[in-house]
């Protein structure tokens, strides 16, 4: 949890709407680099526990998720502007000083001597009171450099020049670069730092597009439909809790990226089969799956978190489906917690725990906590759950393998070692989506095999 006495440069007391708002980012910004937290996790744990005007969320986490994205750019800015490089400041300036420059270069609605001033007061008010100067100084030092039409230095090095401009660490770019070539790389690396749509995915059991997107109209929300998407309509229309959206309480639509939703019709699913979620939690693509086969079957969601299955089930009453029952289990040992499952069901999921490289757009926080050893130890858990899960599929049936990831390790490279073990398996589709591509949104990966 967010704990404040972590957190020695936020003043206390009841400060201003728009001072609040600051500080409150700059925890968030402190738990996910101090501590590990998910920024999302962090946001709104932080905003449960703030007195913030509904205006002020915005602003939160606006400022809370960019400073996190450009975490590297605004360490480069310090470096060009400071005495000393950002890694060798006091962590509690450091994040102060992403804070205030975040707001300089990113933000143009909000004038930089509220940017200034603001976090020379959270400096004062904290034990960083010291450092008052450091951050007044530099800060003003950014507005000259803005107001001046300077930028930063450009890199020589193509690695250094990606990894500074699209604030990624380097070993992402250089695999980046392996995989899609400079000009590729800086593509889905720019697509790293755009803002995710909001996408919804429609309850056919309920409702269609075109009524949702009318009913939306009539309250004053702009939608579009999806191209490649039936079930899908992308909000326009700045928002702030969906979950006070109409017709979010009474079960006719779901967020759910675009991407996400390619997934669930891939398995070919019909009303009366029995058909098996492995890694089911939160249950996005479970409730798709129920929608649709008409709610007539029997789905099993498995998960080894019984929390998260908590909150599948919520959902699944929410949305009104009466298909799907809930296991907490391990998948890739389910044959031995369940063995009258062996080989009884005609569709399998296995929406694999991965990486999430290719949802950086929508987690700004993954860049910096995904490393190279952290890979390894998911190829390991994907090949289990792939060798573990095979034997509960019925001849004759269907396994869809997926994830949200463009790392080729976790995803084609998987599946061709999976088929290679499994010479009864047939690959029939495969397809991998790109961040920045075609306007598909995240980056994606399926594959489809079928059993003789």
């Amino acid at each position: 949890m967010c704990s404040l006495a972590l957190y020695s440069s936020i003043p206390r007391g009841e400060p201003k709407s728009g001072l609040l708002a600051r500080q409150v980012a700059l925890e968030i910004v402190q738990v996910v680099a101090m501590r590990g937290a998910y920024a999302d996790v962090a946001l709104e744990r932080a905003l449960s526990k703030k007195r913030l005007k509904s205006k002020d969320h915005g602003l939160v986490m606006e400022l809370a998720y960019g400073s996190i994205r450009k975490r590297y750019w605004l360490d480069c800015w310090i470096d060009f502007l400071g005495k000393l490089p950002a890694t060798k400041q006091p962590p509690s300036l450091r994040w102060l000083l992403h804070i205030g420059l975040y707001q300089i270069f990113c933000m143009d609605k909000i004038p930089a001597s509220a940017a200034v001033n603001t976090s020379v007061e959270i400096a004062k008010s904290g034990r960083i009171s010291k450092l008052a100067p450091v951050v007044n100084g530099l800060l003003r030092s950014a507005i000259r450099a803005k107001e001046a039409g300077e930028s930063l230095p450009i890199p020589q090095d193509h690695v250094e020049r990606i990894a500074q401009e699209q604030s990624l660490p380097h070993w992402l770019v250089k695999k980046l670069i392996l995989w899609r070539g400079e000009s590729g790389a800086d593509v889905v690396a720019n697509a790293f730092n755009k803002s995710p749509s909001l996408d919804l995915r429609v309850n056919r059991l309920l409702t269609t597009p075109e009524i949702l997107k009318k009913l939306f109209e009539n309250a004053g929300l702009q939608s579009d439909f999806v191209d490649g998407s039936p079930d899908a309509l992308q909000l326009s229309t700045s928002t702030g809790d969906v979950r006070q959206l109409p017709r979010f309480k009474d079960g006719e639509w779901s967020v759910q990226d675009r991407s996400a939703q390619w997934v669930a019709p891939l398995l070919g699913a019909r009303s009366g089969e029995r058909i098996l979620d492995a890694c089911a939690a939160p249950g996005g693509k479970t409730t798709h799956l129920a929608e649709l086969i008409g709610d007539i079957g029997e789905i099993w969601a498995v998960d080894r978190s019984l929390e998260r299955l908590q909150r599948l089930a919520e959902n699944v009453d929410r949305l009104g489906i009466t298909s799907i029952r809930t296991l907490v289990a391990d998948s890739s040992n389910l044959l031995n917690t369940k063995p009258l499952w062996e080989g009884s069901f005609k569709r399998i999921l296995v929406d694999a725990p991965c990486s999430g490289l290719g949802t950086l757009a929508r987690h700004p926080d993954a860049r910096w906590r995904i490393n190279p050893h952290y890979l390894k130890e998911l190829l390991n858990l994907q090949r289990k759950l792939l060798d573990g899960l095979l034997p509960l599929l019925s001849p004759g049936g269907r396994i869809v393998y997926s994830t949200c990831t463009i790392f080729p390790e976790e995803n084609c490279n998987q599946v061709k070692r999976f088929l290679s073990y499994n010479p009864k398996l047939k690959l029939v589709f495969e397809n991998q989506i790109w961040p920045g591509q075609d306007n598909c949104g995240d980056g994606f990966y399926a594959a489809v095999m079928d059993l003789e």
